[in-house]
């Protein structure tokens, strides 16, 4: 019986995308086949976004790194979420948390209490028949008064909490702001000796079989050659392999998601270090705000066609806190994805694969979850079609998703001051997000399907957030007595406000157990908590 077990895997392309498929395949695999990975120095990397979300905690425990030396080699803090400022209206924000949202009782979720609270009981017959909601409760407050993500992050505090003690709460859920290219030296740092090499050079052709039209080799511009069993492309935004090879194609989708340009610039460390990323709408995109241990990571995210670079770049220096610490460094993209992220013996990850603008920080997972259905799916060298066609399959409903997530973001605004957010405001969308949402509007019910990345909770957040108010609640959450519903959600604030004030702010948090001393000095100390609350 022949042996069609892959020995040689090659990766094309170093940075955070490469380094961490490198970093996981050689934990998982490295004592069954080779790797390889094809980098050059003088191609540099993109790094626009440096902010996670918490499915990267799992990649480190999985790795056996120490979160405390990563974040100190990384100049990492902590995230509690992502406020979203000028999105729906101008002057207005809201936080999408990471965590729980109050209690569920029984198998009723929490936000439908919250909506009773808020709308009333159904008292009357209305207009067609339709029960009337009476008036709210009196003492009904905000959704993210029952977070504690969401509380801790308006006093700008934060510590590690699995749960809540002596409660049903559950506790902390949190991800990193850090330098993503000093986390892709680190990770290439701390794969075990002897798995992984690193071979420097440019490719300069792609020789494929004569068969079956898989990839055999690379050659290099020194001359050697680089052969492999299957190949991996974290070549970014090129696509050396995946389109400039094997020609599989890109879907377009700017006709939702119409930004096509980003300006990015670090500015000084100062200020209050929040451990939250702040996105904040601009007249033609929006700003990112990442604060790290010793400096600040900002960005304009921007559609060419309502704004100019100079324009742009003018907004995001003048919405810096602090002084630029060089001139913003341009990108240009495309949002969408390859038609197939995997053909023949190829497959492709991080921008190779697809760009999805940063505004919910999915760049590393979808790296992280793109190498876990490989490992899942791992094939011998004659690469099942079938097993391709599923890879595939489960790659583009994952995209697909995580793109409805963003469109939400536009879509469902009221702004009208600008003629990029009236086209928003307008556009078509796809019809999963026009379901989506309209069942929200009717019924305040959110199902989370298969895989999907975000949960029913992030749903809730951004749906409520960007103003659109459910008809009804959940004819369950009327069970409770106005004085039980009083109680249930005045408990729920009582517990949150009690482990917030037990947390130390964040900046002490990390200066205590992964502060960099240089950043410990150039920083100023926060004192008060962020004015923005979420």
């Amino acid at each position: 019986m022949n042996d069609a077990r892959i020995r040689r895997l090659v990766i094309v392309g170093g940075g955070t995308a490469g380094w961490l498929t490198a970093a996981l395949l050689a934990r998982a695999l490295g004592s069954q086949l080779k790797i390889l990975l094809v980098e050059s120095a003088e191609i540099g990397t993109v790094g626009v976004g440096e902010a996670t979300i918490p499915q990267i905690l799992h990649v480190n425990r999985f790795l056996g790194l120490d979160e405390d030396d990563m974040l100190r080699a990384v100049h990492g803090t902590f995230k509690l979420g992502v406020q979203l400022n000028d999105f729906t209206r101008v002057g207005e924000s809201y936080l999408h948390a990471f965590g729980d949202l109050g209690l569920p009782l029984g198998l009723t979720p929490f936000h439908h209490y919250w909506l009773r609270a808020v709308q009333g009981r159904p008292s009357a017959a209305g207009a067609g028949g339709a029960e009337a909601p009476s008036r709210g409760r009196p003492g009904a407050q905000s959704l993210w008064a029952h977070s504690l993500n969401a509380a801790a992050a308006a006093q700008n505090r934060f510590a590690r909490m699995d749960k809540v003690p002596n409660s049903p709460l559950g506790g902390i859920r949190y991800a990193y702001h850090f330098d993503a290219s000093l986390y892709g030296q680190y990770l290439r740092q701390h794969i075990a000796p002897g798995i992984v090499e690193r071979i420097e050079g440019k490719i300069v052709d792609v020789r494929l079989h004569a068969e079956d039209g898989h990839i055999e080799s690379l050659l290099l511009d020194n001359g050697s050659t680089v052969e492999g069993d299957f190949f991996i492309d974290c070549s970014g935004f090129r696509g050396l392999l995946i389109e400039g090879t094997l020609k599989t194609g890109y879907e377009n989708w700017q006709h939702w998601l119409p930004c096509d340009r980003a300006l990015a610039v670090g500015s000084a460390p100062g200020g209050p270090m929040r451990p939250y990323t702040q996105a904040s709408a601009r007249t033609a995109g929006w700003q990112w705000r990442i604060p790290l241990q010793t400096r600040t990571g900002n960005g304009h995210v921007y559609c060419s066609r309502f704004i100019s670079d100079d324009e742009a770049a003018a907004q995001l220096l003048a919405n810096l806190e602090t002084e630029a610490l060089g001139d913003p460094r341009p990108l240009r993209f495309v949002t969408g994805m390859r038609k197939l992220a995997w053909s023949r013996n190829c497959l492709a990850l991080g921008l190779a694969a697809g760009f999805m603008e940063p505004l919910e920080s999915t760049s590393i997972h979808l790296v992280q979850s793109g190498v876990n259905r490989l490992l899942a799916m791992f094939p011998d060298r004659h690469c099942d079609p079938k097993l391709i066609d599923e890879y595939n399959r489960q790659t583009r409903f994952e995209y697909e998703r995580v793109r409805d997530f963003l469109i939400l973001h536009y879509k469902a605004t009221e702004r009208s001051d600008t003629p990029f957010w009236r086209q928003c405001g307008a556009m078509d969308i796809p019809p999963e997000l026009a379901r989506r949402i309209e069942l929200f509007r009717r019924s305040g019910m959110i199902f989370r399907e298969g895989e999907e990345l975000f949960t029913e909770t992030g749903w809730l957040q951004v749906l409520l957030g960007q103003g659109i108010a459910p008809a009804r609640h959940h004819p369950l959450a009327d069970e409770l007595s106005d004085q039980q519903l009083d109680h249930f959600l005045a408990d729920v604030r009582t517990l949150v406000g009690r482990a917030v004030a037990t947390l130390p702010p964040h900046h002490e948090f990390v200066a205590r157990h992964c502060g960099m001393p240089a950043a410990a000095a150039a920083r100023a100390t926060p004192t008060t908590a962020s004015t923005e609350t979420p």
